[in-house]
């Protein structure tokens, strides 16, 4: 953040904001049981009947075949009676093991409300994105100067989110919030950081003005031509500042100096093909 307005200039421009994813794998095949061998049978033997001790009545149920057990149904029409079926059994529910649902994680979008409204604090912080999440340490200031910021994942160079209050010693009262470096947070509107001028223009609305590259190769949007982004809900600000593509023509670079000031829709600036480096919210 090499470029960033004073943060008293903030209060003495209006129509800027203040710089700054197992699966079960299923078995290959079901295991077929192996057959138990047959035991071995002994011959059978015959029964010896003695005639002579056997009554006529005798004979004649040892000659009777087998009754069934059981009826058997001999075509389609025969039917067991509903009182003798079966009672139905339900199939077996095969059980399914659901990945544990996790929490909701916050949005990664400011917001001129809730966390990040005016009012806000570092416990309001705390309480949305985690204590472990966030940490109260320096940040770099204009003038080449130190202040002490609530910072949302310190570690994560995509994730990070740096929060100035206005009261340092409390943490209390939002002042300003830093969308820099490689951070994915969006901005009200949803500006974020690799933005073209044309993308910008059509989020406002229309054309809006910026003065030219300075000495370290960024610009500044100074004047939103009451577009979209001219006025936000809750009362903040924007800051926008961009950076010129590393291949842009050198000529045309040279053409677009800081002490002009031009509107998005300018063909030279349109040449250099400009985005949006660091994003600014401020009250």
């Amino acid at each position: 953040m090499k470029y960033r307005l004073n943060i008293v200039t903030l209060a003495a421009v209006a129509a800027i904001a203040t710089p700054a994813i197992l699966s079960a794998q299923q078995p290959d095949g079901l295991r077929l049981a192996q057959a138990t061998p047959k035991s071995k049978q002994s011959p059978r033997v015959e029964p010896q009947y003695d005639i002579e001790e056997l009554t006529p009545s005798q004979i004649q149920r040892a000659q009777e075949p087998d009754r069934p057990t059981a009826p058997t149904p001999t075509s389609p029409s025969t039917s067991i009676p509903p009182a003798t079926m079966p009672p139905a059994t339900a199939a077996p529910k095969t059980a399914t093991s659901k990945a544990p649902s996790q929490a909701p994680q916050p949005q990664r979008a400011v917001a001129c409300s809730g966390a990040f409204a005016k009012n806000s604090s570092h416990i309001n912080l705390t309480t949305v994105y985690k204590l472990d999440n966030i940490a109260f340490t320096e940040v770099d200031a204009p003038e080449g100067k130190k202040i002490m910021a609530s910072v949302l994942f310190p570690k994560d160079p995509k994730r990070r989110l740096e929060v100035w209050w206005e009261n340092e010693d409390s943490r209390k009262g939002t002042h300003l919030i830093v969308i820099g470096g490689q951070s994915t947070w969006t901005a009200p509107k949803g500006l974020k950081l690799g933005l073209s001028l044309a993308a910008i223009e059509k989020i406002n609305g229309k054309p809006f003005k910026l003065k030219g590259f300075d000495k370290d190769n960024i610009a500044l949007i100074t004047d939103w031509q009451d577009g979209a982004l001219s006025q936000l809900p809750g009362g903040c600000r924007l800051g926008i500042y961009l950076q010129p593509d590393a291949k842009a023509p050198a000529a045309a670079r040279s053409e677009i100096s800081d002490d002009m000031e031009f509107t998005s829709n300018d063909p030279i600036f349109r040449t250099v093909k400009p985005t949006i480096s660091e994003i600014l919210i401020g009250y």
